[in-house]
């Protein structure tokens, strides 16, 4: 039971146990509003009897001070496995959530958008948090209460208790029939909900190309239209919900009408008696008010299976592991046949072998989209390749923990990413323990302290969301102070220098220079005179290697880099007629 509940409801161990004691707090807060209809069942029962006992007085005083306690006590109890064990769930799902997206392949990403993971993360985990303080113990609660009752009915009189419960299974199978409704229904209302705040983050990222080109009132119609989208499919889908919950109250109602008349049927025939007939008319009145908010809880926790569910595939996907243990012998980085793939059947590389030496540059070049990026992603685990091998210093990648594993890479984005943070700490995250002057140390070498010193506060500058106060150029310098501040043996560059000038890339790559002795270096570059130091050329071509050798023996060659390096060299003697 502990593990359907931890699939279905995305819980841990210790929310489903928690989740357990709530249905059993629920029970009991239930039965004990129930014991005051028994005080006044045996009150009711002496009046009729034309006397009123003080001893019997005295119980009902003492029996409803007891109720009132123990319905206090119940509640109490109620409230703190519901809502406070809810809400300590909450804050583990979330980050349990967290802690599976930092080991799950990045593969996993690339399927999934950021405004999907976001809704995920936050309104689905809300969804859930209702669910468990509120929907499923109270149902599950009023479930194990109502038939606890039911079977005690039918002690007393059976046709009475006929009479009371047959609405029951009515009701709740119209709640069911909903079932593939609202799944098909919510699913729907998922994908308007992800379009809609994939537009919007859109919007907040391209503000500036939506002004240049006078584009705003354009998407903001688009924009609209997402938004009607998803207001009219929640119109929608409350009334589908509501067409389904009020059909099976209604019919829940029908059971005190039932009652009273088969009560009456049976009175006239001094076949119960009245005070048998008044304690039925109290317990289904008494019966049937959770049983009503049970079906709505009953019906907003079907609804919910969507959310589970989106929950559920990122909690149980596939981890990248491995030991922590390394073994390798140098930090040589050797491709062997490899093949990968990011979707079934489209297949990106294709027998892909090549080594890159410690202590030597290795560039890879070739047209856009041959493989490049992939290639020095694939080095780093980000992804698991589909066949082959990856070693580093003979020792195979994919059996080491991926944390553990880039502990060995300096890795330099094309499309840098920093934090609403100091320039000092932007930086620092190449290596948490550095020190002031280690940081600072490292911005030199990247020529990071040129801009630095003009910034209003220097390096205790805030530079905005991802670097927002800074341009591309300065950006993409503290991406590589980064580099030079970890200082690991392998380090991989993807454009590392493309938003710089001449001059400042020139200056960056003299001081790489410095950084890449004895180290095993991977650099993408479109510019050939990027490349021109390099001790070795990978051509990368349709996810093959196409040509592979040093760059004075690939200039005799009439290949793809010999091409590469006649057209470069054109484009930069162009001018204007």
């Amino acid at each position: 039971m502990i593990e359907k509940l931890q699939h279905k409801y995305a819980l841990s161990e210790q929310g489903a146990k928690d989740m357990i004691k709530a249905f059993a707090a629920c029970t009991l807060a239930n039965l004990a509003q129930m014991m005051p209809v028994g005080i006044l069942f045996m009150m009711t029962g002496d009046l009729l009897n034309g006397a009123l006992p003080k001893n019997h007085l005295v119980i009902f005083i003492a029996g409803s001070i007891v109720c009132l306690f123990l319905v206090a006590f119940t509640e109490y109890l109620q409230y703190n496995a519901t809502f406070f064990s809810t809400y300590i769930e909450s804050g583990v799902r979330r980050r349990s959530l967290a802690e599976k997206l930092r080991k799950i392949p990045l593969s996993f990403f690339g399927k999934k958008d950021l405004a999907d993971l976001t809704n995920t993360i936050m309104a689905d985990c809300a969804m859930i948090e209702t669910a468990s303080s509120h929907w499923l113990p109270e149902l599950v609660g009023a479930f194990i209460s109502t038939t606890l009752v039911v079977i005690s009915l039918f002690f007393f009189d059976a046709r009475m208790a006929l009479a009371a419960v047959w609405v029951l299974p009515v009701a709740f199978f119209i709640v069911f029939t909903s079932r593939n409704v609202i799944h098909k229904v919510n699913r729907r209302g998922s994908r308007y909900k992800v379009e809609c705040l994939d537009g919007i983050q859109e919007a907040l990222e391209t503000v500036r190309d939506l002004k240049a080109y006078n584009a705003q009132d354009a998407y903001m119609k688009g924009l609209n239209k997402k938004i009607k989208a998803v207001e009219s499919h929640n119109i929608f889908a409350e009334f589908i919900n509501a067409a389904f919950v009020c059909s099976a109250q209604m019919i829940l109602k029908l059971g005190i009408g039932t009652v009273a008349v088969v009560g009456s049927a049976l009175l006239l025939k001094n076949e119960v008696s009245v005070i048998t007939f008044f304690m039925y008319l109290l317990v289904v009145s008494r019966m049937y008010e959770p049983l009503q908010i049970a079906l709505q809880n009953f019906s907003a926790l079907i609804a919910t299976d969507t959310q589970c569910e989106r929950m559920d595939e990122i909690l149980s996907h596939y981890e990248q592991d491995g030991v922590d243990v390394m073994t390798n012998n140098g930090y040589d980085i050797e491709f062997k046949n490899v093949r990968f793939s990011y979707e079934d059947g489209e297949s990106v590389l294709s027998d892909v072998s090549f080594t890159a030496k410690q202590g030597e540059v290795t560039a890879l070049i070739g047209p856009s989209g041959g493989g490049k990026t992939t290639v020095s992603r694939l080095a780093a685990r980000f992804w698991d390749i589909d066949e082959g091998k990856i070693t580093v210093g003979g020792m195979d990648i994919s059996k080491i923990d991926p944390e553990k594993l880039l502990s060995m890479y300096s890795i330099v984005f094309q499309d840098v990413t920093l934090f609403n943070n100091t320039v000092l700490e932007n930086i620092r995250i190449g290596k948490k323990e550095a020190t002031d002057e280690e940081v600072k140390a490292a911005a030199r070498l990247a020529h990071c302290d040129e801009f630095i010193e003009k910034l209003p506060e220097g390096y205790n500058t805030l530079i905005g969301e991802n670097g927002s106060e800074l341009s591309g150029g300065e950006r993409q310098r503290i991406s590589i102070a980064r580099a030079f501040l970890k200082d690991a043996p392998i380090i991989l560059m993807d454009e590392a220098t493309a938003s710089l000038d001449v001059d400042n890339e020139s200056l960056i790559q003299e001081a790489i220079s410095d950084l890449i002795k004895d180290k095993t270096v991977l650099i993408i570059a479109h510019r050939m005179r990027t490349v021109d130091g390099a001790d070795k050329i990978v051509v990368l071509k349709n996810g093959t290697v196409a040509e592979s050798d040093a760059p004075s023996k690939l200039r005799g060659k009439d290949g793809i880099y010999n091409h590469m390096l006649s057209v470069q060299m054109q484009s930069e003697n162009w001018k204007m007629a």
